[in-house]
């Protein structure tokens, strides 16, 4: 979702400014990756890392590392001896993420996974206060439901692109697979009774869950 660039401007003034770390970690993304807008970038981040503060999850799951912009993010607000893992299914990437996290100073406790979530998630033997999906659009329900039994009551999934550009309101073309699997996630999650839902028009569409039940 796009914002008047002064009110984005505006906004990016009255938060916590960006790291130079962050700065140059999305900065690489957008000069070596071809869909660099991928990144998270500050405003997200920030609310990211807000929301995991907050939280103060021991364990967090998150579903699409891409460069390692929202890991760093989430892992702000890891409790004491916490930890996150990490799944990227491209294994090109792992090397400039790997980079960033050991310059972080959080590398130990950033465990980096590179394969299909569908098989990396079933072998961790952990429960997660934390999740945030944020990878293949057309399989965003079948990662619900993969993550949903591992994540504790009262734990938090966070899932990215939820309004995809403007295009969950406007006629979907046969082929577009993505944008299907979006309004498949968004539909079963705003019915699902196991959790609380909320959605929030920042960048692309971010959505809220928080669990209450199994």
């Amino acid at each position: 979702m796009k914002i008047d660039n002064s009110l984005e401007q505006y906004v990016l003034s009255h938060i916590v400014e960006e790291s130079p770390l962050m700065k140059r970690l999305y900065r690489e993304t957008q000069l070596r990756m071809v869909n660099g807008r991928m990144c998270s970038g500050h405003i997200q981040g920030s609310l990211l890392t807000l929301l995991s503060k907050l939280i103060c999850p021991s364990r967090i799951l998150e579903i699409g590392t891409y460069t390692g912009y929202s890991a760093l993010c989430l892992a702000n607000g890891l409790s004491n001896h916490g930890v996150i893992h990490t799944i990227e299914i491209n294994d090109e990437l792992e090397g400039l993420a790997s980079s960033f996290f050991e310059e972080s100073g959080m590398k130990s406790r950033i465990i980096q996974h590179i394969g299909d979530a569908e098989n990396v998630v079933p072998t961790l033997d952990d429960r997660f206060d934390l999740v945030f999906i944020d990878a293949d659009k057309r399989k965003y329900l079948v990662h619900y439901n993969l993550v949903f039994p591992k994540v504790n009551v009262g734990g938090i999934i966070i899932a990215d692109n939820t309004l995809w550009a403007g295009k969950v309101v406007q006629k979907v073309a046969r082929a577009d697979e993505q944008t299907v699997g979006i309004l498949q996630f968004n539909d079963f999650v705003r019915n699902d009774p196991r959790v609380e839902t909320f959605m929030i028009p920042v960048r692309d569409g971010i959505t809220i869950l928080r669990k209450i039940s199994e």
